[in-house]
């Protein structure tokens, strides 16, 4: 099964501050605030939700075509990329705009100031699902993630044209979207992924009750938090799968990525719904375990060793089959 995921391509910039914010503002000169801040640290980090879930697919082996926009500087990326398994062929390379860029400032009381350029991604509504098809010999299910606004939905009605089932899966940019955007997003797909405050939210935005969300969808993926995750399907009963044990709780970071790479890999597999949100759930556990979206290893023994603990030995026979592919 070949799967395509459109998303965000970025890096972010990480810094932290040893002092408070509010320390250096002063009440009634607010309007005028001009300031600077020596940092202690600077952390660059691969991101992005479209290369972070290509990056968590490719780990599994399942080699993941990422669709996206970045700028002249996404060689050594592109690298990284390459080199975990993740078809970055697609990838449109900006002639004017740089990757985009989130920067972010921490001070020691977990405020923090931060700012996000776009750049680049403003241009993945000029790629062409058709031509990425055409290149790796059509494409099994699209993947659509937070993007650029305008790519998500040109994607979404290219998915419904040329009749490729897709994922909606809206993450951060549901805040900016409105009702009938959303509603274009939704209609028809084969997943809807959302955690539970952005159910509450598309629900609310739409217009559409649960139930006729599971009218216009095949199936809703909702992630629960350290509960795990929730699959319903119109007239059937919902799947509820809980979360492997963490060995530690560094970052949250990401784990969302996780998670829909690991339930993606394990579709691409042919194995059935509960087993790809387990594949999913054991996935984001090593995301949260450690500082960085795509800075986990997957190491298959002890992968496997933790998925048979969490979920059984039959679901990790069925399982072990593919990773060790």
């Amino acid at each position: 099964m070949r799967i395509a995921v459109t998303g965000s391509i970025a890096t972010d910039h990480l810094m932290t501050f040893p002092g408070k914010f509010a320390d250096q503002l002063v009440a009634d000169q607010l309007h005028t605030v001009s300031l600077s801040f020596l940092v202690d640290a600077l952390d660059v980090r691969r991101g992005g939700v479209g290369a972070n879930i290509c990056f968590g697919m490719g780990q599994l082996g399942t080699r993941p075509v990422l669709v996206g926009a970045a700028g002249n500087d996404f060689g050594e990326y592109r690298a990284w990329l390459d080199r975990h398994g993740v078809d970055t062929a697609s990838v449109r390379i900006s002639e004017v705009l740089h990757t985009a860029r989130f920067i972010c400032t921490t001070d020691s009381a977990h405020n923090q100031i931060g700012s996000f350029y776009t750049g680049a991604m403003s241009e993945a509504r000029q790629i062409e699902l058709q031509h990425v098809a055409e290149r790796v010999g059509g494409l099994d299910l699209v993947s659509i993630g937070a993007d650029d606004p305008e790519a998500m939905i040109r994607h979404t009605q290219e998915c419904r044209t040329r009749k490729i089932p897709f994922a909606a899966d809206f993450s951060q940019q549901i805040a900016r979207m409105n009702g009938e955007d959303i509603r274009l997003l939704v209609d028809g797909a084969a997943y809807l992924f959302n955690n539970e405050y952005e159910a509450g939210l598309i629900e609310s935005k739409t217009g559409w009750s649960a139930g006729e969300i599971l009218d216009r969808v095949e199936n809703r993926v909702t992630t629960l938090g350290s509960k795990g995750v929730r699959i319903e399907r119109r007239g059937q009963q919902d799947i509820v799968v809980g979360c492997a044990q963490e060995e530690a709780k560094v970052d949250p970071t990401g784990v969302g990525d996780g998670f829909r790479a690991g339930f993606l890999s394990g579709l691409s597999w042919g194995v059935g719904l509960e087993r790809a949100a387990q594949i999913g759930c054991m996935l984001a556990t090593l995301v949260i375990e450690t500082l960085g979206t795509q800075e986990y290893e997957l190491r298959r023994g002890h992968f496997m060793e933790r998925f048979a603990k969490a979920y059984g030995d039959e679901a990790a026979d069925e399982v072990r089959v593919h990773l060790g592919a």
